[in-house]
């Protein structure tokens, strides 16, 4: 097959910046392959997928030099109408392409205004809607979808055009582990169909499926070649803002042989050179048991119905929250994670049962007063972030609150100083990264002191080294003592920073106890559209009590001592 895109010398500066975003790209595409394109927040991985069908630079202006070629056609002096046919784009930040009043709506779009017969269309529509998991919801309106399911829209009616190339910025971000396969698998139909398909994506795990890995920093190309390759060279990949692989970054650490990027070839190696013992682990998933202290937050029956849509979203959600806890809310796209906690600070009012905050109903307080107890981090920040400044928007709610000016200032400080932004006052928030965006909204519920702090997908988009800032900020917080209750599809930051997860499917509690112990059932996970991270995947294989790398190689020694003694 010959070349589907080519790219000569690119170099792009967005209008009114001085730092190119773009330098000097070069590279070329084979017909039906999968490329996946990796790199830290601000590398260029999301202008490089403008370039491609020519949003760069017809739309967002700037200096342009060199060439991008579509199957030998110049991007540069297409429309970008035309090129849609080519190559479609799925936006990093997706709900943004979503705008019909109902899921069908939204896929036929596509393939209307390419004039297509009213059969091929819904042809299409079925299709794909099967494909991306969405067939029984073709009457719902976006609006009432889960973020996972908002996603899996964007992705099907992009595909319903049937672009020869699918360009896809962060599609797996809203997803659940096993959404996050289900997109890979479309990959890998379309790579059989010869189309070709480039993937942005964080996470290290994605990219082994690929036929070519580009490594971005600063703009540039630093690293392009096969997967196994590139992801071996755990300081580069560092250096690009990438997760390094944990289970080679084990074998490193206990010097053992071999290289494995995942956990099957590290249990391989393991059972091929006995490197250790396997033991069977122990762990049986409870519910949460009650420890005798009184509950900061306690749900009685809760059942939540959305209006209009007449959607069950909760069936009878039974649970105490403590002070001081580190909580994970896991579940499958459509779970009811966010709606349950949308109840814990009176965003939504339940339909039958009740919710306590300190012993009192969340309808008996005021809206203020159930800000300065449980504060909400959205999961997109840009949905809460609306001031000119970082001082205002971190003082805003005190503002409401009717706090003194003197006041609003101190706080306003001690918030921005806690998430790492001393000294932006003055910035302008929708001109910092998405990280920044992130803490910004964090430190705006800071400002009102909120013992307990709810964050929905708090890593969301973030690169690794961005992700392990948020979390870190938020193990100091909670061991200054607020309750953390996160959302999240990272597996790998609810194992390393959750103390206790709550497990949700279709709206009901599936597990709830101490998260090593949810992590053991990989069956109970499964149901439930998850699966362990690859390190706790070899845990559970070896009989390890490990959720991290640095547990592991501290217990695997410890016992290597105990049995030299």
């Amino acid at each position: 097959m010959g070349a589907a895109v080519s790219i000569q010398s690119l170099t792009f500066t967005y209008h009114g910046m001085n730092r190119p975003a773009l330098r000097n790209i070069e590279g070329e595409i084979e017909e039906g392959k999968l490329i996946a394109i990796m790199g830290h927040g601000g590398a260029g991985k999301s202008t490089l997928c403008y370039c491609l069908n020519g949003i760069v630079p017809k739309f967002f202006r700037g200096n342009y030099e060199g060439l991008v070629l579509i199957y030998g056609e110049e991007v540069k002096g297409k429309k970008v109408s035309e090129m849609s046919r080519l190559v479609g784009l799925v936006l990093q930040d997706f709900e943004a392409q979503l705008f019909s009043t109902n899921v069908e709506l939204e896929m036929a779009f596509g393939p209307e205004n390419l004039g297509l017969p009213r059969s091929e269309i819904e042809d299409r529509i079925h299709r794909y809607l099967t494909l991306v998991g969405l067939e029984n919801l073709r009457e719902r309106q976006p609006s009432s979808l889960s973020g996972g399911q908002k996603q899996r829209l964007a992705i099907g009616s992009v595909l319903a055009i049937e672009p020869k190339i699918l360009v896809m910025d962060e599609p797996t971000t809203d997803l659940d582990p096993q959404g996050r396969e289900e997109v890979l698998s479309i990959g890998e139909h379309l790579r059989g169909e010869g189309r070709t398909l480039i993937l942005v994506d964080h996470n290290p795990e994605y990219a082994l499926r690929a036929d070519q890995l580009w490594l971005m920093r600063e703009g540039e190309v630093v690293a392009k070649g096969l997967p196994k390759e590139i992801l071996i060279e755990t300081t580069t990949l560092e250096s690009c803002g990438i997760r390094p692989l944990p289970t080679l970054e084990l074998f490193q650490k206990m010097k053992w042989q071999g290289m494995p990027l995942d956990a099957q070839s590290a249990m391989a190696l393991i059972e091929k050179h006995h490197l250790i013992e396997r033991r069977k682990l122990r762990s049986k998933v409870l519910l949460q048991e009650d420890s005798g202290m009184a509950p900061f937050i306690r749900v009685e029956g809760l059942r939540y119905v959305y209006p209009f849509f007449h959607i069950e979203a909760l069936r009878g959600i039974d649970l105490s929250i403590r002070e001081g806890e580190f909580i994970a809310l896991l579940g499958q796209n459509g779970s009811g994670k966010t709606t349950l906690a949308k109840h814990l600070n009176g965003l939504l009012k339940p339909t039958l049962g009740k919710v306590f905050i300190k012993g009192k109903s969340t309808l008996e307080y005021t809206r203020h007063e159930l800000a300065s107890l449980v504060g909400y981090v959205f999961q997109n920040p840009d949905h809460q972030i609306f001031c000119k400044t970082v001082k205002e928007e971190v003082g805003f709610g005190l503002k409401l609150l009717g706090e003194d000016p003197k006041r609003i200032n101190d706080r306003v400080a001690e918030a921005l100083d806690t998430v790492g932004l001393g000294g932006y006052e003055e910035k302008n928030p929708f001109t910092l990264t998405k990280g920044e965006r992130q803490r910004i909204a964090v430190a705006s519920v800071l400002a009102t002191r909120p013992q307990v702090i709810i964050l929905d997908e708090p890593t969301t988009g973030l690169d690794y080294h961005s992700q392990r800032n948020m979390m870190e900020m938020l193990k100091h917080l909670n061991r200054k003592g607020h309750t953390i209750i996160i959302i999240t599809h990272s597996m790998w930051v609810a194992c390393e920073y959750a103390r206790r997860v709550i497990l949700l499917k279709e709206g009901s509690i599936a597990a709830d106890g101490p998260t090593r112990e949810v992590f053991a059932d990989e069956n109970l996970l499964s149901q439930t559209s998850l699966r362990p991270p690859p390190l706790v995947q070899l845990s559970n294989w070896l009989g390890t009590k490990a959720l991290t790398v640095e547990e592991m190689v501290q217990e695997l020694r410890e016992e290597s001592e105990c049995l030299n003694l």
